[in-house]
């Protein structure tokens, strides 16, 4: 009896090419579909799509599967480009990704996927899932890839217990080395290809360029955590904390450390009301350095939040998780606590909790302090 059908998202990348693969091999009835996100600069040199379409037409012709493509560009404008907007107005910096994987590629796309008559979908995310029985019937947990290079769990904190229930990720196994071997040895086109920089509609063009389309500048002060004014930036919006390069103050006479090296400015602080950017002198300085935290929008894959007590967490993907506490935990909102001070803390940022190698969800940092 064949397995059921399998709708996998396919981006022209080798990550979503093998794993259309590995279920094709595995029995399933694959059909690919590329998801086109945005529309707004489709001519442009920085954008990828139609070379995506092309590889993701070469892939599938290999693996002898069908492919199709949809357009959620105004799903995308409207669920998750609005809000990458509002959070830069805000002073904050947003992860487009982790809403784009909740309001897209695990909603919108998932619901054309079911519209086919699939059963699931799958992507080439590096995570896993795993059905647990209990009392009150069958769960799913969402748990960490096992190459910890490439681990996306943190991306995917939103998904919730339906979510998880049709969707496969058949990466989480494996390491990436694994798959480009798997992808040349298939012969595919794209077994080489660079791995993808992130956001889909920024692609590799200067980051402030492209927010000072949607952004209107408003100039201000830059000071020291003394007070002094030692420059003027180009609007809040456009600078994010822990950043060093293009602060704008290059000329500036910054300290020197302890081994005679002189110090780098970084970005520490935005006050809105004043329209002030504090930058500090030192990877290290106090006011980059914080053991508290405080989140919002929380979501919790099992439906239900944690108990308080002790986890992991990272406050931005890549970071090595961090021991930590979770001292409160109520309605949207939910504070942690460090066992060691945490740098670069950034507001828009996600929160994201594990217990051992499950992903418990998140939230989305509101504030941060050190409470010593």
């Amino acid at each position: 009896m064949s397995k059921p059908k399998v709708v996998v998202g396919l981006s022209g990348g080798v990550d979503s090419s093998v794993t259309a693969h590995i279920l094709k091999e595995q029995g399933y009835e694959v059909l690919g579909i590329f998801m086109k996100n945005w529309e707004d600069d489709d001519d442009s040199e920085f954008c990828s799509s139609r070379q995506d379409w092309i590889d993701v037409v070469s892939v599938a012709d290999t693996l002898g599967i069908e492919v199709d493509a949809v357009n959620f560009a105004a799903e995308y404008k409207d669920r998750v480009f609005s809000d990458f907007l509002r959070e830069y107005s805000a002073g904050r910096t947003p992860n487009p990704d982790v809403l784009c994987n909740a309001e897209i590629k695990f909603k919108a796309f998932l619901d054309h996927a079911m519209s086919t008559g699939a059963e699931y979908i799958a992507t080439g995310h590096y995570a896993r899932v795993r059905a647990v029985d209990g009392p009150k019937g069958k769960s799913y947990q969402l748990l960490k890839g096992l190459d910890p290079q490439k681990d996306q769990s943190y991306f995917l904190h939103r998904l919730n217990q339906e979510q998880l229930s049709k969707v496969m990720f058949p990466l989480g196994e494996l390491h990436k080395t694994q798959v480009r071997e798997i992808a040349a040895k298939l012969g595919l086109s794209n077994a080489t290809k660079k791995d993808s920089t992130g956001i889909c509609f920024i692609g590799e063009r200067p980051f402030r360029e492209f927010l000072n389309r949607y952004l209107p500048s408003k100039p201000g002060p830059i000071l020291t955590d003394s007070g002094e004014q030692i420059g003027e930036h180009v609007g809040l919006s456009f600078y994010t904390i822990g950043q060093r390069k293009g602060i704008g103050i290059g000329g500036v006479k910054s300290h020197m450390s302890s081994d005679g090296v002189s110090d780098a400015w970084y970005v520490a602080r935005k006050d809105m009301k004043s329209n002030t950017l504090y930058v500090v002198n030192g990877h290290d300085h106090p006011w980059l350095l914080s053991n508290e935290l405080v989140a919002l929008d929380a979501s919790w894959v099992s439906g239900e939040s944690p108990n308080l007590g002790a986890y992991a967490a990272k406050t931005r993907y890549r970071q090595s998780d961090a021991e930590c506490e979770l001292v409160h935990s109520e309605g949207q909102e939910f504070k942690l606590h460090f066992r060691e001070n945490q740098w670069a803390v950034t507001p828009g940022q996600s929160a994201v909790i594990y217990d051992g190698e499950i992903c418990l969800g998140g939230g989305i940092i509101e504030v941060s302090r050190d409470s010593n």
